[in-house]
């Protein structure tokens, strides 16, 4: 049997204020908008947006804690969602299922930290 590794670390600030909500299991989810930049092969800057979805106290703790343009670290593992719109159209996203969430904040260091339950399914 081979070995697989599913793992992606970024860190980046955050788009907009993180919105709870529950599952229909009553389970607290957050989905996190988080940009990071990097530069392109002429050195300008390009910024990508990734959904970071987080479930749990972890989600908890995030719409508590976390504010648009603060800095976070993030560990986890990519999901693809397919889906078929109503008009029969073929959709797909990439998300970050955190296992891990390191606040930042601004730019001033005082890092907090929101690990644990982060891999609990819909």
């Amino acid at each position: 049997m081979s070995r697989t590794i599913n793992r992606v670390e970024l860190l980046g600030r955050v788009g907009a204020d993180p919105e709870l909500r529950q599952t229909q299991g009553g389970t607290a989810v957050v989905q996190l908008r988080l940009a990071t930049d990097r530069r392109n092969g002429e050195g300008e800057t390009q910024t990508d947006w990734h959904t970071v979805v987080c479930w749990a106290k972890q989600a908890e703790a995030v719409a508590k804690y976390v504010r648009t343009g603060e800095r976070v670290y993030v560990s986890g593992r990519l999901q693809q969602q397919s889906w078929e719109t109503d008009a029969g159209e073929r959709r797909s996203r990439t998300e970050v299922h955190a296992h891990e969430v390191i606040f930042l904040g601004t730019d001033n260091g005082n890092g907090r930290d929101a690990s644990g339950d982060g891999d609990q399914p819909f």
